[in-house]
């Protein structure tokens, strides 16, 4: 059995399920069908050194430090799939968004020892982990997204940066596919057309990294409500032994509850995440309990751990860069730092986010706080600084965006709010049959700022709020798109926005002390 590079790129290498049942081994059986991989979700020690940021500022200017670093671009995707950069709040902030990717790369012999699947040697790596990071633009909170590995997702267009090659554009295929394609800058392509987050740097880690961090941390309180032992007759599981209670683990045992999915809770990647974010916070608090320059060589070695296991865009390619970067995280208060699990539903073996999804990077996209601790902010109303036309001498297109997943398009709907536009004196608008988008609330659109002022204008004219006038390139002019919220009536009235977060994300906080997992009684001993 094998798993090797594909000669068509656009073929899968890994079709394995992820949420219950199947064995753990990765590739492909003799008989051609897939099977499921074993999987790590070590981004979880790289974002936990990261928000803690380092006391030991010395040792991170040790020039050699740079030299670990390994580097790669940001976003190899078609500008066109790119989100638009965040803009910055009245103060002159702005967020951060941060891709954590882990690799499962079996490259070494090392990665290949604590991944197994030996017949995967030197196969087309996979993003079995993706993890968002977003600090807020005031630094008060942050929040984090974990994606399921085998999310249903549209992958864009990438071009590998070193080779050339071009992997084109694939509809509906596991999102963790993507860094297959030209590297970890199509990992970013996939989430920023996914989600329209612009993101603005990323992380990946390796099997190996992840054991050497863990050593280098020197052990973290995890707690399970049962013994457990994540092993059963046919070999499946990670092999993580723990008697019932909080147990502190480190080096391969920290790797082992990283990964362990047969024995918490229903044995699904779903119940996996939730350990790796219990882990991840307990070891944000214990590195910013115990992160002291009064133990040096403990720092050092968390730092050459650090430096040797990741892989960033050139936007952190140095330490100096990294350690500013940890400055800004610091600044966090562990009450304020909320993990989440984007909202999914099941496709088959498979998984699609849901609406709920949507609402979530929305939150994010917002920058409001997923703990739902933030002041009201006062809504600012744009004004462009190009002057609006004359309402008949503003050309609008009309399109049916009113379809929804159970609901057909409102028919002849276009054509009816186009009708009603030019009794209102925007005599230009017209029906636009030739697009039929699809969006939750309505919209207006417009292509560049000299028709900025115009959309604004249409806009509040219809009692359309000030956050639903976006600049589109899929647009060539003024657009009213008409949501799945105005299917009938003539006038618009806006949805109550709603901001909370959904519990479908199954948040929880980097504060709470007393999260335990579940152990399936068949695991336990």
């Amino acid at each position: 059995m094998s798993l090797t590079p594909q000669a068509d790129h656009d073929t899968p290498a890994d079709q394995g399920g992820r949420h219950g049942g199947g064995g753990s081994g990765g590739g492909r059986g003799t008989d051609g069908r897939p099977r499921k991989r074993r999987v790590l979700r070590w981004s979880a020690t790289v974002l936990a050194v990261v928000i803690m940021g380092t006391a030991g500022a010395g040792y991170l200017y040790y020039q050699h430090l740079n030299g670990n670093l390994k580097k790669d671009d940001l976003n190899i995707g078609d500008a066109k799939d790119r989100a638009a950069e965040t803009e910055a709040n009245a103060a002159g902030q702005t967020p951060l968004n941060i891709l954590l990717i882990g690799s499962d790369a079996r490259d070494s012999k090392e990665n290949q020892k604590l991944g197994g699947a030996k017949e995967t040697f030197g196969g087309t790596p996979l993003a079995d982990v993706q993890m968002l990071l977003h600090v807020s633009a005031d630094r008060t909170n942050m929040s984090v997204v974990s994606m399921p590995r085998d999310t249903l997702v549209d992958i864009p267009k990438c071009t590998d940066p070193d080779s050339g090659d071009v992997y084109q554009a694939r509809r509906r295929a596991m999102t963790n596919q993507s860094l297959g394609r030209g590297g970890p800058g199509c990992t970013v392509a996939t989430w920023e057309k996914l989600t329209d987050i612009h993101i603005d740097h990323f992380m990946m880690i390796d099997f190996s990294g992840v054991v050497s961090m863990a050593d280098a941390i020197g052990g973290v309180p995890v707690c399970v409500n049962a013994n457990i032992h994540s092993k059963d007759s046919q070999g499946h599981g990670s092999g993580l032994k723990l008697e019932k209670g909080t147990t502190y683990v480190k080096g391969e045992q920290a790797l082992q509850w990283l990964r362990t999915r047969y024995g918490f809770e229903d044995g699904s990647d779903l119940a996996r995440a939730k350990a790796q974010h219990q882990y991840m916070n307990s070891m944000v608090r214990e590195l910013r309990k115990n992160a002291k320059l009064s133990n040096p060589g403990k720092l050092r070695a968390l730092a050459e751990a650090a430096t040797n296991a990741l892989t960033v865009d050139p936007g952190l390619g140095t330490v100096a860069k990294l350690y500013d970067l940890a400055g800004e995280l610091k600044k966090v208060p562990t009450s304020r730092i909320t993990m989440t699990t984007m909202p999914n539903r099941y496709v088959g073996s498979r998984v699609e986010p849901t609406e709920d999804a949507t609402k979530l990077f929305r939150l994010v996209r917002e920058d409001i706080a997923l703990d739902g601790k933030d002041k009201k902010k006062a809504t600012e109303e744009k004004t462009s600084t190009d002057p609006a036309a004359a309402d008949d001498e503003i050309a609008v297109q009309v399109q049916n965006g009113t379809r929804t997943d159970v609901l057909a398009p409102a028919q002849g709907r276009a054509t009816t709010v186009a009708g009603l536009l030019v009794d209102e004196g925007f005599t230009q608008a017209v029906a636009d049959a030739s697009a039929t988008p699809t969006a939750d609330t309505t919209l207006v659109r417009y292509p560049s700022a000299d028709l900025e002022g115009d959309a604004q204008r249409l806009a509040k004219a219809l009692g359309i709020p000030a956050d639903a006038v976006e600049r589109s390139t899929d647009v060539s002019g003024v657009t009213l798109v008409v949501g799945a919220d105005w299917r009938e009536g003539t006038a618009y009235k806006a949805p109550k926005q709603d901001d909370r977060t959904p519990d479908t994300a199954e948040a929880l906080n980097a504060s709470d002390t007393k999260a335990c997992m579940k152990v399936d009684p068949d695991f336990t001993w």
